[in-house]
């Protein structure tokens, strides 16, 4: 995990960073569906489960820009080689959750194995945090799943006046429309750093990738 100084006086978004972050300060959330038709019939033979393969597109997808992995560290604004996925696991004996995060790796098998042994080590731990040991990495954005709702739309913002440019991103419960499956996904984003570009951009790279998604 590495980190990128910005030099804000030579930095392209600098004049759209200072305003959407100082002086009118400013979030927005966007919701579409995705096709996952092929992704589920991939993912059943193969035997594995959706949800990490999800968490593994998504930040995937979002490593590719680097407005996605802007952050301050230490008082200095940059940006990181990689984003680490923080995610929800639920406990079905009180309905309660507990996040936990699994280090992104390019190798979706690598990924996937790393997920199912933080299930096994820490998937049955309460409260906040899951793995209490140690706290979450500096790259870790939050991404998750609601598996009992079909939204239309999702949003949350709440920046609390703290230097958080990372996006959030939120799916729902699977519906059919024909003989296709779709899932609802929502990202919320931070207009500092991103603009409707940009979330066009991963929005485009993630229904491509979750077409030609292999294990």
């Amino acid at each position: 995990m590495n980190f990128t100084p910005i030099d804000l006086h030579t930095w392209s978004r600098r004049q759209m960073f200072y305003y959407f972050s100082k002086i009118a300060p400013t979030g927005y959330s966007l919701t579409i569906d995705l096709d996952v038709t092929k992704m589920r019939v991939t993912l059943k033979k193969a035997g594995l489960k959706f949800f990490p393969a999800y968490l593994w597109l998504v930040t995937k997808t979002l490593n590719r820009q680097v407005w996605f992995k802007v952050a301050e560290l230490d008082g200095q604004l940059g940006y990181y080689d990689t984003l680490t996925p923080l995610y929800a696991t639920f406990h079905e004996d009180d309905k309660n959750f507990s996040l936990m995060w699994t280090d992104f790796h390019e190798d979706f098998s690598v990924f996937y194995r790393c997920y199912l042994e933080n299930q096994e080590r820490y998937g049955h731990n309460h409260g906040v945090l899951a793995q209490p040991e140690m706290p979450p990495p500096p790259n870790c954005y939050t991404v998750s799943c609601i598996p009992w709702v079909t939204f239309s739309h999702f949003s949350v913002h709440s920046y609390e006046n703290k230097p958080y440019y990372f996006p959030s991103v939120e799916s729902g419960k699977f519906y059919k429309k024909g003989d296709r499956t779709f899932m609802p996904l929502s990202i919320t984003c931070h207009h500092a750093t991103t603009d409707g570009y940009h979330v066009n951009c991963f929005l485009t790279d993630l229904q491509k990738m979750i077409d030609c998604f292999q294990t």
